[in-house]
């Protein structure tokens, strides 16, 4: 599992650097500003899936999950600690239904 750190863009271009997708996940930190670009270079769909940690009245908020179809990417976000947050270290937990030809980058403006 690795952490990602956010990669700011800037206001001369900035060129992300991805990263191939954990077979375990990966994790980054929550941030109103941060969200996640997963790009899907496979031949079928993958989801993507955020473990949510947050509750409403009481109640649990269900793990958000996005598809990213074959050939396809896609911006999800914004990662929230009040909704995202894990309970024991403070990160977003992100899994992948599959790995093969995926990879993401964390990004924050």
């Amino acid at each position: 599992m690795a952490t990602l750190n956010p990669q700011p863009i800037s206001l001369t271009g900035a060129q992300p650097t991805y990263a191939a997708a954990s077979a375990d996940g990966d994790k980054v930190r929550p941030d109103e500003r941060t969200w996640l670009h997963v790009r899907n270079g496979g031949a079928g769909p993958v989801t993507v899936t955020l473990d949510a940690t947050g509750s409403v009245r009481g109640q649990t908020v269900p793990d958000l999950t996005v598809t990213v179809p074959a050939g396809e990417d896609r911006e999800i976000g914004p990662l929230t600690a009040d909704l995202l947050a894990g309970t024991s270290d403070g990160l977003v937990a992100v899994t992948y239904s599959a790995v093969d030809s995926v990879t993401v980058a964390a990004r924050r403006i």
